[in-house]
């Protein structure tokens, strides 16, 4: 860390705020320059927080060098993180499809659309039981019997289950669910991935609306902080300018995570642009670009569908869709495994 002191900084306010660094456990270097004065701070410098020191009367500036986050970091962590969800590995050399509808809306449905998925090469399950909604007047999911019914699927097909928590205290009903998904409402709810840094489950984090890669990476260093490492980033599409997709899919997010982090990268296209039909070529682009896994979203019937219909692809045209996603993905080096 690298702090810009001001041109009319007393000698007395330099040494009180030497003296006051010093007692985190860092080393100060005060460098004296024609025009200007900085402090060079050697250590860990992760506990510290920058509006705090910006506070100071005589800091004009403060600059990290080193990226905040440490356990999510690939400088400390070279080697990707692979993780083992009820034998799919995500994150390896295997490309991952997690395919499902948007909201659990009966056991007829998940079932039939479950089975579907599989049949078209699916390897996980998703689908909402709880339901965050621009309206409160929007269905809203069927809570825990939405669990329930997901986890009869996962008896029928043996596809491991990825659903979405939206408070603390619903986090007692996801006890046999194998992926805890965090939505983009909740990517900065700091209570509730806290909470799931303290439990032993696979956390699919996505995107904020509006947010920035690095307050993605903070945020999956909430949970690693806590001692969970089991952290799924997710790029969901970032709100525009642009209205004619429900989002833009920010592409390059994928080679830029894989980049800065170990962790698994997954795509989700469906919510990124809100149009059925554009599903396939960004799915396709998510490929090709790198990413371990795509989120889906299949419905048996998307017209009558509760939540999201525009979105949701049939079994039909899911399994085109896989036609075309399998084959790149074997073009890349990175085949879709195997659900079997």
């Amino acid at each position: 860390m690298v702090i810009v002191l001001k041109n009319e900084a007393t000698h007395q306010q330099v040494k009180e705020l030497v003296n006051w660094l010093e007692g985190y456990n860092v080393k100060t270097n005060l460098v004296e320059g024609v025009h200007s004065r900085i402090i060079g701070l050697i250590g860990d410098t992760v506990h510290m927080d920058i509006d705090t020191i910006e506070a100071n009367e005589c800091v004009e500036a403060v600059r990290r060098v080193q990226e905040p986050y440490k356990n999510a970091n690939r400088k400390f962590h070279p080697d990707d993180t692979v993780l083992d969800i009820f034998g799919r590995k995500l994150g390896g050399d295997r490309l991952q499809v997690i395919a499902g509808p948007c909201s659990v809306e009966s056991e007829k449905q998940i079932i039939e659309t479950a089975i579907a998925c599989k049949e078209a090469g699916a390897t996980m399950l998703r689908g909402g039981a709880f339901k965050p909604r621009t309206s409160p007047y929007s269905f809203q999911g069927l809570r825990k019997e939405g669990i329930e019914l997901l986890l009869k699927a996962k008896q029928e097909t043996g596809l491991p289950i990825v659903t979405e928590v939206m408070s603390l205290e619903h986090l007692y009903m996801f006890s046999e669910v194998d992926v805890i998904q965090v939505g983009a409402r909740n990517m900065q709810n700091f209570e509730l991935l806290k909470a799931l840094g303290r439990c032993d489950k696979p956390v699919l984090l996505k995107r904020g609306l509006s947010s920035t890669l690095e307050e993605l990476l903070m945020s999956a260093e909430y949970i690693m902080s806590e001692g969970n490492s089991k952290v799924i980033l997710c790029e969901r599409g970032i709100r525009t300018f642009e209205p004619m997709t429900r989002n833009t899919l920010d592409i390059s997010a994928i080679p830029l995570l894989k980049h800065k982090s170990h962790l698994p990268v997954v795509v989700d296209p469906s919510h990124a642009t809100g149009i059925s039909k554009l599903i396939e070529p960004m799915s396709l682009a998510a490929v090709a670009a790198g990413c371990d896994a795509l989120e889906i979203e299949v419905h048996c019937d998307p017209k009558h569908a509760l939540s999201d219909g525009a979105q949701q692809l049939t079994p039909d045209a899911f399994r085109k869709v896989m036609e075309k996603i399998k084959a790149l993905a074997e073009f890349v080096g990175k085949p879709v495994d195997n659900a079997e």
